[in-house]
């Protein structure tokens, strides 16, 4: 089965052309097309998280929000960077918009990506130990979280409160939302961690290894990975797999003007990213049957079954609602998908 939904970076700027000139039109907009995309039967709402940069920031506010004016569409985040994270505390927020939202909170989370601060979540309160890095930080405050959010005691009850001296969870709890955390993995080894670890895999247009091959055919080896490590670690409950595409449909002159000039992005990009190469996906521009026939063969797209689209959130509601409809009417169907017409979360 396949499942679409779209990815917002949240982005604000004050320019000549920009919807969203501030944050407040950021976060309201992102509600808005939430809105309109469950009308149109697309399956799945999700924002970026970025720290020290004008875009979506604090996603549970927002995503209760989204919650609040929705029934049926998913909610998520693609992704949330563990770096930066409270683990206890980002649990109960998690635990409570799951509960506002009927349990159709998606948590996209990982170790992090490249940012504008020079050691931003430092300045959060997050310095890793003598001998660990970040990426350390990062996974000990997504075991803690795990652990949480799944009813372990992580603290011991006061006698004189609580008359025993075991240990409590934190509250409230949302039963299944452990089964719905995904990490967002980079290389076909984090891959294979992930799967080891049972959370669902969330790759996105960018891969930080390059083998030569075809962005495609290599993301398509990394869910096989995963795949094949989820079964090796005996996982009962089936995993869920997403990946991340552009596509921009032109259907109209207006279409032209944005993207007309995007052939450039057709083809994989290789570049140096951290230390070391990384490849970049294609975006897919052009006519919406060209697309449909392109989107087809991508070999990770057959073997997910989540696709999540990112949208230019800039030019507003009216703008990427369109879009989104022409996707799901002209181009969706050629991936298998079907207009949702029950609950997408499980």
């Amino acid at each position: 089965m396949k499942r679409i939904g779209f990815l917002t970076f949240g982005h604000w700027q004050d320019v000549a052309g920009s919807q969203t000139p501030t944050a407040r039109d950021a976060i309201v907009q992102t509600i808005e097309l939430a809105v309109a995309a469950e009308e149109l039967g697309i399956d799945g709402a999700f924002v970026r998280v970025h720290h020290f940069a004008p875009q979506l920031a604090s996603p549970f506010p927002l995503l209760a929000a989204m919650a609040a004016r929705t029934s049926r569409i998913e909610i998520g985040t693609g992704v949330i960077d563990m770096r930066y994270e409270n683990p206890l505390y980002m649990a109960e927020e998690a635990a409570v918009t799951d509960l506002i939202s009927n349990r159709r909170l998606q948590l996209g989370i990982s170790r992090g990506s490249p940012e504008p601060a020079l050691n931003g979540s430092e300045a959060f309160g997050y310095v890793p130990a003598d001998g660990r890095s970040d990426a350390d930080e990062a996974r000990a405050h997504t075991e803690l979280f795990r652990a949480a959010i799944d009813g372990a005691g992580v603290v011991l009850a006061s006698p004189q409160m609580t008359g025993h001296d075991g240990a409590l969870a934190i509250q409230p709890q949302s039963p299944g939302l452990a089964d719905r955390i995904w990490w967002g993995s980079g290389t076909r080894k984090t891959a294979v961690w992930t799967a080891e670890r049972g959370m669902n895999l969330m790759s996105s247009t960018l891969l930080t290894e390059d083998t030569g091959v075809p962005f495609d055919e290599l993301q398509a080896e990394q869910i096989a990975l995963y795949r094949a490590a989820w079964k090796e670690a005996g996982w009962e409950r089936e995993p869920r797999v997403s990946v991340s595409r552009s596509v921009l449909p032109i259907v109209t002159d207006r279409d032209r003007a944005y993207f007309g000039g995007r052939s450039s992005d057709s083809k994989d990009q290789v570049g140096h990213l951290d230390g070391g190469l990384a490849r970049f996906g294609r975006s897919y521009v052009g006519e919406p049957d060209i697309i449909a026939e392109e989107l087809a063969k991508d070999a990770a797209v057959r073997d997910a079954d989540t696709i999540l689209l990112t949208v230019p959130n800039q030019l507003g509601v009216d703008y990427n609602a369109t879009l989104l409809e022409t996707i799901a009417a002209h181009i969706a169907p050629a991936i298998g998908w079907t207009k949702a017409t029950a609950p997408a979360h499980t």
